[in-house]
């Protein structure tokens, strides 16, 4: 049903912490598979992800759609985790919907007003569900998936994301 797609380059530790926090989705049946997508990673990255039985691929994004199982994919920055909930959510959007959506910020990892103003805003600090036909189109002009992510119109799922740490 869902595809996880990660992009990651030397992110070893957050890989790791958003793995986590698919466990449940994973047991659920709602996770398909988990797709790593390296851009060129030196630390051990590639270990963690065969440790956590995902399907690891050099090449980015475009890679990574194309290996994808799901009919709907959920795309996440390393380190980022989902809350509780989200699993009903994600069901109940790809359901019923076809436009993508994004996650709700976790009360907790809300920056402070100016912090948001002076800072880069990342496209896919909120994870992105997303189709696969709709990515798959995407990414013919993008070379990663804060490239896909930005500029689409979303809905607000009702389940929380604690947003990754700045690199």
């Amino acid at each position: 049903m869902l595809s996880v797609l990660i992009e990651t380059l030397n992110d070893e530790e957050g890989l790791a912490r958003t793995l986590a926090s698919l466990i449940g989705g994973a047991v659920e049946g709602v996770v398909r598979d988990v797709v790593v997508c390296d851009t060129g990673s030196t630390d051990q990255t590639h270990r963690v992800a065969d440790h956590a039985g995902c399907h690891y691929v050099a090449g980015g994004i475009a890679a990574g759609i194309r290996q994808a199982k799901g009919d709907w994919l959920l795309l996440l920055e390393p380190g980022a985790r989902l809350s509780d909930g989200w699993i009903d959510e994600v069901v109940a959007h790809t359901a019923r919907a076809t436009m993508p959506a994004r996650f709700s910020r976790a009360r907790g990892s809300r920056a402070p007003f100016l912090a948001r103003v002076f800072s880069g805003n990342r496209a896919l600090a909120e994870g992105l569900v997303i189709s696969k036909r709709q990515a798959t189109a995407l990414a013919k002009s993008a070379r990663s998936a804060e490239v896909i992510a930005r500029g689409l119109a979303t809905k607000r799922l009702d389940a929380e994301i604690w947003v990754a740490p700045p690199k």
